[in-house]
């Protein structure tokens, strides 16, 4: 039965009934298999964890928290991609894994969303009240706040669907007070007029780390404000001369000799006509510009801190509504920028404006809302953050939580360690609404994790903060709120911590830092042990993946069109510690090892005889794959523990495609078509262990390769992940077969380079120890020629003259090829030869030429 064609045996490992979807399923089709296959995973309880044991026992994640008005993009794709890979790699081990599952409820984006919506009915927030706003959010998340969790599901997130959570669910609601309270019992949380990040987008104020900044140009205006009982005059620069009107300083370096005798005098703002003192700080460059800078504490931050320092007063002309307030004068009502044409014009008739030239500077956006920052002094809650950032600082530096990789352990600590108050407070209706209550008539404060009646000091009533905390803040216990703290759980006491995050490197402080800095705080152990920073994941062209720049990819259209293993596996093999542009190539990988899985596997169970898989070995071939195959596995694994995603699925890929696809399979076909046992056992045995090897990272199409293997004891979701048999590590087989493997190759080449007709079988003789048997059936020689006389030799191979070769046609095409390799040679030489060129070119181009050199001289040496 040898002959080549695939023979279908009398007694197959696989039932009648599957043998006939098998036989009929000549293509993997991701759509069909995907739902059916989820669902069963589902309905077995699979993603369920018992909450027993402890964190050493068991094995946890918690899913960075999705904007409940989010929908699946790439980021996502990639960190749940890493993260299910290490979730369900554990589960297999036969750890209780958990994967903590939840959404944020995204204070800024969801009422932004619901306001948008109020604007189309003609409506605002304000007209409908906060009850019935908030009302409308929770109407507006029951529609579509599921929309994301179901397309975690589409990627094939083993999450914990039945353990979902949302951060303003009542038990949630309950430990965010918790904690706002404990925090404001110690002393750390306060209320104070601070300079804030202002969002004239949202209208509230934002953190530090949620403002972006970006170069822009504009226009540098040099004013003169006239020295007080003097002709002269101190200029001064700036890019927003409308912030000019709330000027109460000039200040100048107190080393600035030019202006030593002007400090303590005044100036006179003009337009206005206060008195400014002419102070000295040694904040102000005496090189930059004319050394004087204007001091404006309402509406600069280095200002502010300078204002604080001298005592000067903190005039605000510009309100949160972004328009000029009554203390602007006559420029007030107007807008920020409609204010700055009016005060360049009335400067420039007052004589006023010096000079005006093109500037470029960084300037501060709301990552929110994308308008630019108005720095604004504002009554705002805070926290102060040196007491909780003492021990984050410390757990990371004795690598109880060790961030990997190493870059992002040092921009860690060097931003801890110069941490300044966290604004919590945001002036919104959607989110935590900080717990704190005042009595007009008394003026007492409360702060408490659950509403006071009346006023405990005078009984009269109370009213609540209007404000609510920073969707950050609530997200800072997820590790350990999500698991039912402040109650002491079975959840929290099986799974806290949690073992390890991935995460992207622009939530490393808001989202992070703050999770460990909580964690110790009130759970009383580090969140997790474990920080993996990954890459950012770029559109085609490198900029940025963006839906208002056209250069967003979506998932779930990869997903529709590749299936969501293809998806995660490019991924996955696309992840670095360095950002790379989105690979199509390697989504198509993923779908061509999808499918050569699939048919590589029909082909096996097909064929298979019905025995017990396991290693049987009968010929070098067996022990050559049965050793490659535990060095992958232990390779592979050893990656995935590591988080080298990338390496480890393209270590697995090559291992299948070539060791056991193109070689091993080719070698012992006509074995398997003649019914022999052993190559049955081997066949089936390396498929369970490649099938498991590869579930972690392409769960869906080796689930249902699994459904049909006869070893199959349940789902494929908790089988045992192979651990690797280092007693079937056989360095002599390797050798032996990869030189047997090398020598095809070089046959075939030469049979291609002199155009022997494809079914023609040549013979020759072989010098030298023997190559294993399957080379001669695989490269069409027969080695037993004699007599006739040799054309060619290629290694220990001696081909001889045949009614197959026309030896002059032969002769001539051999010399032709040695010339294009004399003269690829030359050239490679005189290249290298270059020393400009070796010295000036990547080192990875100058590694190339002298890779190619070296395999022109060897195929050159070989031909003779």
């Amino acid at each position: 039965m040898a002959d080549g064609k695939r023979q279908l045996l009398d007694s197959p490992p696989v039932s009648a009934a599957d043998r006939q979807r098998l036989e009929g399923a000549t293509r993997y089709e991701p759509a069909e298999v995907e739902s059916r296959i989820f669902a069963e995973w589902i309905e077995g309880g699979y993603f369920h964890p018992a909450a027993e044991g402890t964190a050493a026992d068991n094995f946890s994640v918690a899913i960075p928290p999705p904007n409940v008005t989010g929908a699946l993009h790439m980021g996502h794709a990639l960190n749940g991609s890493m993260q299910d890979a290490l979730v369900r790699l554990n589960r297999m081990r036969g750890r209780r894994a958990l994967w903590i599952l939840g959404t944020d409820h995204a204070g800024i984006a969801t009422q932004a969303v619901v306001e948008k919506g109020l604007r189309a009915e003609g409506k605002t927030r304000q007209e409908i009240g906060r009850e019935a706003f908030v009302e409308r959010v929770w109407a507006w998340k029951q529609e579509y706040g599921s929309r994301i969790v179901e397309q975690y599901k589409r990627l094939g997130a083993s999450c914990d669907y039945e353990r979902e959570r949302f951060t303003l669910d009542s038990d949630y609601v309950r430990a965010v007070y918790r904690v706002f309270k404990r925090l404001f019992d110690k002393g750390y949380i306060y209320r104070d007029h601070y300079m804030v990040n202002w969002d004239p987008g949202s209208r509230s104020a934002i953190s530090d780390l949620e403002v972006e900044n970006r170069e822009v140009v504009d226009s540098l205006y040099s004013i003169d404000y006239p020295v007080e009982d003097s002709d002269q005059v101190l200029t001064v620069a700036t890019v927003r001369p409308e912030t000019m009107l709330a000027d109460t300083a000039i200040a100048v370096n107190p080393g600035d000799e030019r202006y030593a005798d002007l400090v303590g005098g005044f100036c006179v703002l003009p337009l206005v006509g206060r008195r400014l003192p002419i102070i000295a700080d040694e904040h102000v460059d005496p090189e930059f510009g004319t050394g004087a800078l204007k001091i404006t504490p309402g509406h600069d931050p280095n200002d502010f801190e300078i204002g604080r320092k001298h005592g000067l007063e903190e005039i605000v002309v510009i309100g949160e509504d972004g328009r000029l307030t009554e203390e602007a004068g006559d420029f007030a009502g107007m807008s920020a920028a409609e204010a700055q044409v009016a005060v360049v014009a009335a400067l420039r008739e007052e004589g006023r404006l010096r000079a005006e030239e093109p500037y470029a500077h960084s300037v501060p956006f709301s990552h929110r809302s994308g308008e630019r920052i108005e720095p604004l002094i504002s009554l705002q809650w805070f926290c102060r953050m040196d007491e909780l950032a003492k021990p984050a600082i410390e757990v990371v530096e004795a690598d109880e939580v060790r961030i990997a990789p190493a870059q992002w352990k040092r921009v860690y600590l060097e931003w801890m360690r110069e941490i300044r108050p966290w604004c919590v407070s945001r002036q919104l209706w959607w989110g935590h609404r900080i717990p704190v209550w005042y009595c007009d008539a008394c003026e007492e404060t409360f702060v408490a994790e659950s509403a006071p009646e009346r006023c405990g000091t005078c009984g009269g009533e109370l009213r609540q903060e209007e404000d609510v905390l920073d969707t950050w803040f609530s997200s800072a216990i997820w590790p350990f709120a999500t698991l039912g703290w402040p109650d002491d759980t079975a959840e929290l006491r099986a799974f806290y911590p949690t073992s390890f995050l991935t995460t992207a490197r622009e939530i490393l402080f808001l989202w992070v830092a703050r999770m460990i800095m909580t964690g110790i705080e009130f759970a009383g152990d580090v969140p997790f042990r474990d920080v993996y920073v990954h890459s950012v994941i770029q559109a085609r062209d490198g900029r940025r993946m963006s839906k208002s720049l056209g250069t967003g990819i979506d998932p779930l259209e990869e997903i529709d069109v590749h299936g969501a293993d293809a998806l995660r596996f490019g991924l996955l093999a696309m992840s670095s510690s360095q950002d790379v542009r989105f690979s199509d190539a390697k989504v198509q990988q993923g779908n061509d090892l999808a499918n050569k899985l699939w048919n590589a596997s029909r082909l096996i169970l097909l064929n298979a005889a019905a025995v017990e898989p396991k290693p049987a070995v009968l010929h070098v071939e067996d022990r050559w794959i049965l050793s490659r195959l535990e060095r992958t596995i232990a390779s592979v694994t050893e990656k995935l523990e590591t988080y080298d995603f990338a390496h480890a699925v393209q270590e697995a890929y090559s291992f299948f495609w070539r060791d056991l696809c193109d070689w091993y399979l080719e070698i012992v076909k006509p074995r398997l078509y003649d019914g022999e046992e052993e190559v049955s056992a081997t066949l089936l045995y390396a498929l369970e262990r490649v099938l498991a090897l590869l579930h972690p990272t392409m769960p869906f199409v080796t689930e249902e390769i699994w459904s049909f293997h006869p070893a199959r004891d349940g789902h494929l979701v908790v089988h045992p992940f192979p651990v690797a048999d280092s007693s079937l590590f056989d360095d002599a087989a390797e050798a032996d077969v990869e030189g047997g493997i090398g020598l095809t190759q070089r046959l075939r080449a030469w049979r291609d380079l002199v155009d022997v007709p494809a079914g023609a079988v040549l013979v020759a003789v072989i010098d030298g120890v023997e190559p294993p048997g399957f080379v001669g059936r695989l490269s069409r020689f027969e080695f037993d020629g004699v007599g006739a006389a040799p054309v060619a030799s290629i290694g220990p191979v001696r081909i001889l003259a045949s009614e197959q070769l026309d030896a002059e046609a032969v002769a001539a095409r051999l010399e032709k090829r040695r010339e294009e390799l004399r003269a690829e040679v030359e050239r490679g030489e005189r290249k290298l030869g270059n020393e400009g060129f070796v010295a000036k070119a990547p080192s990875e181009v100058v590694e190339e030429e002298r890779g190619k050199l070296e395999r022109y001289r060897a195929e050159l040496a070989e031909l003779g």
